[in-house]
Protein backbone atom coordinates (compact mmCIF):
# COMPACT_ATOMS: atom_id res chain seq x y z
CA UNK A 1 0.00 0.00 0.00
CA UNK A 2 1.08 3.44 -0.78
CA UNK A 3 2.76 5.65 2.11
CA UNK A 4 1.24 9.30 2.05
CA UNK A 5 2.01 12.20 3.72
CA UNK A 6 0.19 15.35 4.85
CA UNK A 7 2.34 17.87 4.36
CA UNK A 8 0.60 19.14 0.92
CA UNK A 9 -2.35 19.70 3.56
CA UNK A 10 -0.47 21.44 5.92
CA UNK A 11 1.20 23.67 3.20
CA UNK A 12 -2.55 24.27 1.41
CA UNK A 13 -3.84 24.79 5.05
CA UNK A 14 -1.54 27.71 5.79
CA UNK A 15 -1.62 28.99 2.24
CA UNK A 16 -5.42 29.57 3.26
CA UNK A 17 -4.80 31.09 6.95
CA UNK A 18 -2.47 33.45 5.21
CA UNK A 19 -5.06 34.13 2.76
CA UNK A 20 -7.16 35.13 5.28
CA UNK A 21 -5.32 37.32 7.03
CA UNK A 22 -4.07 38.96 3.64
CA UNK A 23 -8.06 40.18 3.21
CA UNK A 24 -7.84 42.33 5.91
CA UNK A 25 -6.97 45.87 5.74
CA UNK A 26 -3.51 46.99 7.08
CA UNK A 27 -4.97 48.34 10.26
CA UNK A 28 -5.88 44.89 11.27
CA UNK A 29 -3.22 42.37 10.06
CA UNK A 30 -1.73 40.66 13.22
CA UNK A 31 1.73 41.05 14.14
CA UNK A 32 2.53 38.11 16.48
CA UNK A 33 0.37 35.57 18.19
CA UNK A 34 0.87 33.72 21.28
CA UNK A 35 0.10 29.89 21.70
CA UNK A 36 -2.59 29.22 24.56
CA UNK A 37 -1.53 26.05 26.69
CA UNK A 38 -1.65 22.89 25.26
CA UNK A 39 -3.28 21.08 28.47
CA UNK A 40 -5.77 23.76 28.90
CA UNK A 41 -7.09 27.08 28.47
CA UNK A 42 -4.95 29.56 30.34
CA UNK A 43 -6.09 30.45 33.81
CA UNK A 44 -6.89 34.23 32.61
CA UNK A 45 -10.26 33.31 30.70
CA UNK A 46 -12.49 32.63 33.37
CA UNK A 47 -15.21 32.55 30.66
CA UNK A 48 -14.03 30.44 28.24
CA UNK A 49 -13.13 27.66 30.91
CA UNK A 50 -16.45 28.02 32.16
CA UNK A 51 -17.93 27.38 28.71
CA UNK A 52 -15.82 24.48 28.28
CA UNK A 53 -17.39 22.68 31.51
CA UNK A 54 -20.83 23.90 30.92
CA UNK A 55 -20.25 22.06 27.11
CA UNK A 56 -18.24 19.44 28.43
CA UNK A 57 -15.28 20.08 25.93
CA UNK A 58 -11.72 19.32 26.13
CA UNK A 59 -9.03 21.16 24.07
CA UNK A 60 -7.72 18.37 21.68
CA UNK A 61 -4.59 16.62 22.37
CA UNK A 62 -3.84 14.50 20.01
CA UNK A 63 -5.73 12.67 16.72
CA UNK A 64 -7.20 9.84 18.72
CA UNK A 65 -8.38 12.28 21.06
CA UNK A 66 -10.80 14.19 17.98
CA UNK A 67 -11.92 10.33 16.84
CA UNK A 68 -12.94 9.01 20.39
CA UNK A 69 -14.58 12.89 20.88
CA UNK A 70 -15.88 12.74 17.88
CA UNK A 71 -14.53 16.80 17.37
CA UNK A 72 -11.47 18.75 17.19
CA UNK A 73 -10.99 21.49 19.68
CA UNK A 74 -8.69 23.97 19.01
CA UNK A 75 -7.65 27.48 21.42
CA UNK A 76 -5.26 30.14 20.86
CA UNK A 77 -4.20 32.65 22.04
CA UNK A 78 -2.82 36.09 20.02
CA UNK A 79 -1.35 39.73 20.81
CA UNK A 80 -2.04 42.96 18.72
CA UNK A 81 -0.69 44.77 16.42
CA UNK A 82 2.75 45.97 16.93
CA UNK A 83 1.10 49.95 16.19
CA UNK A 84 -2.18 49.14 16.86
CA UNK A 85 -3.21 52.35 19.42
CA UNK A 86 -6.90 52.59 20.48
CA UNK A 87 -7.87 49.84 22.43
CA UNK A 88 -10.36 48.74 19.79
CA UNK A 89 -7.54 48.23 17.34
CA UNK A 90 -5.85 46.43 20.00
CA UNK A 91 -8.88 43.94 20.00
CA UNK A 92 -9.26 43.76 16.54
CA UNK A 93 -6.21 42.73 16.03
CA UNK A 94 -5.40 40.13 18.64
CA UNK A 95 -8.60 38.33 17.79
CA UNK A 96 -7.50 38.01 14.21
CA UNK A 97 -4.09 36.49 15.00
CA UNK A 98 -5.83 34.01 17.71
CA UNK A 99 -7.98 33.30 14.59
CA UNK A 100 -5.10 32.72 12.24
CA UNK A 101 -3.09 30.50 14.56
CA UNK A 102 -6.43 28.31 15.38
CA UNK A 103 -6.56 27.58 12.00
CA UNK A 104 -3.16 26.63 12.11
CA UNK A 105 -3.04 24.48 15.03
CA UNK A 106 -6.70 22.45 13.95
CA UNK A 107 -4.57 21.36 10.52
CA UNK A 108 -1.19 19.95 12.72
CA UNK A 109 -4.01 17.38 13.88
CA UNK A 110 -4.25 16.41 10.66
CA UNK A 111 -1.06 15.21 10.32
CA UNK A 112 -0.68 11.45 11.45
CA UNK A 113 -4.65 10.74 10.59
CA UNK A 114 -4.91 7.90 8.76
CA UNK A 115 -7.56 7.77 5.69
CA UNK A 116 -7.41 4.05 5.39
CA UNK A 117 -4.80 2.08 6.84
CA UNK A 118 -1.01 4.26 6.65
CA UNK A 119 -2.57 5.70 3.26
CA UNK A 120 -3.05 9.76 3.47
CA UNK A 121 -2.59 12.19 0.93
CA UNK A 122 0.19 12.10 -2.17
CA UNK A 123 1.70 14.95 -3.53
CA UNK A 124 0.78 13.86 -6.70
CA UNK A 125 -1.36 15.76 -9.38
CA UNK A 126 -4.97 13.71 -8.47
CA UNK A 127 -3.87 13.65 -4.85
CA UNK A 128 -3.58 17.60 -4.37
CA UNK A 129 -6.65 18.27 -6.57
CA UNK A 130 -8.23 16.09 -3.30
CA UNK A 131 -6.59 17.75 -0.63
CA UNK A 132 -6.73 20.92 -2.03
CA UNK A 133 -11.03 20.63 -2.33
CA UNK A 134 -11.23 18.77 1.19
CA UNK A 135 -8.73 21.95 3.05
CA UNK A 136 -11.88 24.54 1.53
CA UNK A 137 -14.24 21.87 3.05
CA UNK A 138 -12.13 21.77 6.55
CA UNK A 139 -12.26 25.29 6.46
CA UNK A 140 -15.53 25.87 6.00
CA UNK A 141 -16.57 23.19 8.70
CA UNK A 142 -14.53 24.70 11.15
CA UNK A 143 -16.64 27.65 13.20
CA UNK A 144 -15.33 30.10 16.45
CA UNK A 145 -17.50 28.60 19.66
CA UNK A 146 -15.76 31.19 21.92
CA UNK A 147 -14.08 34.31 22.33
CA UNK A 148 -12.57 36.53 24.75
CA UNK A 149 -10.33 39.42 25.26
CA UNK A 150 -8.42 40.38 28.38
CA UNK A 151 -7.64 43.75 28.65
CA UNK A 152 -5.57 43.73 31.16
CA UNK A 153 -3.01 41.38 29.45
CA UNK A 154 -4.21 42.72 26.07
CA UNK A 155 -4.44 39.18 24.78
CA UNK A 156 -7.23 37.69 22.76
CA UNK A 157 -8.38 34.32 23.03
CA UNK A 158 -10.18 32.22 20.08
CA UNK A 159 -11.59 28.40 20.55
CA UNK A 160 -12.37 26.14 17.23
CA UNK A 161 -14.22 23.35 16.48
CA UNK A 162 -14.99 20.95 13.67
CA UNK A 163 -17.03 17.86 14.01
CA UNK A 164 -15.42 14.74 13.27
CA UNK A 165 -18.34 13.40 11.84
CA UNK A 166 -21.88 14.77 10.46
CA UNK A 167 -22.80 17.67 7.29
CA UNK A 168 -20.30 19.95 7.47
CA UNK A 169 -17.58 17.89 9.31
CA UNK A 170 -14.58 16.90 8.39
CA UNK A 171 -15.00 13.36 7.61
CA UNK A 172 -17.67 14.91 5.31
CA UNK A 173 -15.07 16.86 3.20
CA UNK A 174 -12.68 13.81 2.93
CA UNK A 175 -14.87 10.99 1.95
CA UNK A 176 -16.81 13.58 -0.67
CA UNK A 177 -13.53 13.09 -2.78
CA UNK A 178 -12.08 9.60 -1.19
CA UNK A 179 -14.95 7.28 -1.93
CA UNK A 180 -14.89 8.05 -5.68
CA UNK A 181 -13.94 5.05 -7.86
CA UNK A 182 -10.92 7.12 -9.31
CA UNK A 183 -9.69 8.39 -6.22
CA UNK A 184 -10.91 5.29 -4.05
CA UNK A 185 -8.34 2.94 -6.20
CA UNK A 186 -5.41 5.25 -6.11
CA UNK A 187 -5.06 5.62 -2.35
CA UNK A 188 -7.00 3.06 -0.40
CA UNK A 189 -7.05 0.00 -3.04
CA UNK A 190 -3.48 -1.91 -2.67
CA UNK A 191 -1.72 -2.62 -6.46
CA UNK A 192 -3.30 -6.20 -5.84
CA UNK A 193 -6.82 -7.15 -5.57
CA UNK A 194 -7.29 -7.96 -1.37
CA UNK A 195 -9.32 -11.14 -1.34
CA UNK A 196 -12.71 -10.99 0.86
CA UNK A 197 -13.00 -13.20 3.45
CA UNK A 198 -16.21 -16.00 3.09
CA UNK A 199 -17.05 -19.24 5.22
CA UNK A 200 -19.63 -21.19 5.41
CA UNK A 201 -22.14 -19.12 8.70
CA UNK A 202 -21.84 -21.67 11.68
CA UNK A 203 -24.65 -21.49 14.46
CA UNK A 204 -24.03 -18.95 17.16
CA UNK A 205 -25.15 -19.67 21.23
CA UNK A 206 -26.33 -16.21 20.20
CA UNK A 207 -27.60 -13.11 18.25
CA UNK A 208 -24.81 -10.71 17.94
CA UNK A 209 -26.17 -7.14 16.38
CA UNK A 210 -22.94 -5.02 16.54
CA UNK A 211 -19.07 -6.03 16.96
CA UNK A 212 -16.33 -4.56 19.28
CA UNK A 213 -12.96 -4.93 19.04
CA UNK A 214 -10.42 -4.89 21.60
CA UNK A 215 -7.29 -3.65 20.13
CA UNK A 216 -5.63 -2.46 23.53
CA UNK A 217 -2.64 -4.84 22.61
CA UNK A 218 -1.73 -3.82 19.98
CA UNK A 219 -0.24 -0.16 18.41
CA UNK A 220 -3.42 0.65 16.75
CA UNK A 221 -4.70 4.16 15.56
CA UNK A 222 -7.91 5.87 14.31
CA UNK A 223 -8.23 6.28 10.73
CA UNK A 224 -11.19 7.49 8.50
CA UNK A 225 -11.28 3.73 7.45
CA UNK A 226 -10.18 1.26 9.70
CA UNK A 227 -10.52 -2.58 8.08
CA UNK A 228 -10.14 -6.14 9.83
CA UNK A 229 -8.66 -9.08 8.33
CA UNK A 230 -7.85 -12.46 9.05
CA UNK A 231 -4.51 -13.97 9.38
CA UNK A 232 -4.55 -14.39 5.82
CA UNK A 233 -5.02 -11.17 4.82
CA UNK A 234 -8.60 -11.49 3.96
CA UNK A 235 -10.89 -8.54 4.28
CA UNK A 236 -13.81 -8.99 6.99
CA UNK A 237 -14.45 -5.24 7.86
CA UNK A 238 -13.81 -3.04 4.66
CA UNK A 239 -15.86 0.36 5.26
CA UNK A 240 -14.66 2.09 1.86
CA UNK A 241 -17.95 -0.23 1.03
CA UNK A 242 -20.57 1.75 3.51
CA UNK A 243 -22.87 3.86 1.77
CA UNK A 244 -20.91 7.29 2.22
CA UNK A 245 -24.26 9.02 3.86
CA UNK A 246 -23.51 6.44 7.18
CA UNK A 247 -19.91 6.99 7.01
CA UNK A 248 -20.34 10.90 7.06
CA UNK A 249 -23.07 10.53 9.54
CA UNK A 250 -21.75 8.18 12.36
CA UNK A 251 -18.40 7.59 10.54
CA UNK A 252 -16.52 4.10 10.47
CA UNK A 253 -17.08 3.25 14.01
CA UNK A 254 -16.66 4.26 17.40
CA UNK A 255 -13.78 4.97 19.50
CA UNK A 256 -13.55 4.48 23.39
CA UNK A 257 -10.60 3.11 25.63
CA UNK A 258 -12.63 0.78 27.44
CA UNK A 259 -15.04 -2.32 26.42
CA UNK A 260 -18.33 -1.17 28.31
CA UNK A 261 -18.00 2.42 26.93
CA UNK A 262 -17.73 0.79 23.46
CA UNK A 263 -20.80 -1.38 24.34
CA UNK A 264 -22.67 1.97 25.32
CA UNK A 265 -21.34 3.18 22.18
CA UNK A 266 -22.87 0.90 19.97
CA UNK A 267 -26.11 1.22 22.07
CA UNK A 268 -26.78 4.44 20.59
CA UNK A 269 -25.94 3.16 16.95
CA UNK A 270 -28.80 0.19 18.31
CA UNK A 271 -26.66 -2.52 18.92
CA UNK A 272 -28.22 -4.16 22.20
CA UNK A 273 -25.42 -7.23 22.65
CA UNK A 274 -22.06 -6.32 20.26
CA UNK A 275 -19.95 -9.18 19.91
CA UNK A 276 -16.63 -8.89 21.52
CA UNK A 277 -13.53 -10.04 19.86
CA UNK A 278 -9.37 -9.18 21.30
CA UNK A 279 -7.34 -8.69 17.90
CA UNK A 280 -4.87 -10.49 17.60
CA UNK A 281 -2.31 -8.46 15.54
CA UNK A 282 -2.24 -5.80 13.20
CA UNK A 283 -1.56 -5.38 9.32
CA UNK A 284 -0.10 -1.74 9.90
CA UNK A 285 -1.19 1.19 12.60
CA UNK A 286 -4.70 1.61 11.14
CA UNK A 287 -5.71 -2.07 10.11
CA UNK A 288 -6.64 -4.98 12.42
CA UNK A 289 -5.75 -8.62 12.10
CA UNK A 290 -7.98 -11.69 14.31
CA UNK A 291 -7.67 -15.01 14.83
CA UNK A 292 -9.34 -17.62 12.34
CA UNK A 293 -11.99 -18.85 15.07
CA UNK A 294 -12.93 -15.26 15.24
CA UNK A 295 -13.25 -14.58 11.73
CA UNK A 296 -15.55 -17.34 11.59
CA UNK A 297 -17.66 -15.82 14.32
CA UNK A 298 -17.89 -12.37 13.12
CA UNK A 299 -18.78 -13.13 9.63
CA UNK A 300 -21.29 -15.78 10.86
CA UNK A 301 -23.05 -12.86 13.01
CA UNK A 302 -22.81 -10.31 10.39
CA UNK A 303 -25.04 -12.62 7.64
CA UNK A 304 -27.65 -12.59 10.04
CA UNK A 305 -27.52 -8.89 11.60
CA UNK A 306 -25.54 -6.78 9.03
CA UNK A 307 -24.61 -4.82 11.54
CA UNK A 308 -21.21 -4.48 9.79
CA UNK A 309 -22.61 -2.51 6.56
CA UNK A 310 -24.29 -0.08 8.94
CA UNK A 311 -20.97 0.47 10.53
CA UNK A 312 -22.21 -0.96 14.02
CA UNK A 313 -18.37 -1.33 14.96
CA UNK A 314 -16.51 0.09 18.44
CA UNK A 315 -12.80 0.04 18.21
CA UNK A 316 -11.11 0.05 21.87
CA UNK A 317 -7.88 2.33 22.13
CA UNK A 318 -5.08 1.23 24.51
Amino acid sequence: MKKVFVLVVLLSFFAAAAAIGEDQPAATQPSMAAPASDSQVDEKFKKANEYLSQQHLAVTQSSSDAFVNGYILVAAEGLPKADAISPGQKRLTAERAAEVLAYRKLAEFLDGVAVAGDSLVKDAALQYDLVRVAVAGFVKGARVVHKEYSKEDEIALVIMKIGMTGPGSFADALYAKILKPDVKKELIEPAQPTPQYKHKPVPLDEKYDGLVIDATEQSFRPALINRIFTQKGEVLYDPSKISQKVLVEQGCGEYTNSVDKAKAALDQRGAKNPLIIKASGSVNPSDLQISDDDAVKIFSANQKAGFLAAAKVAFVLK
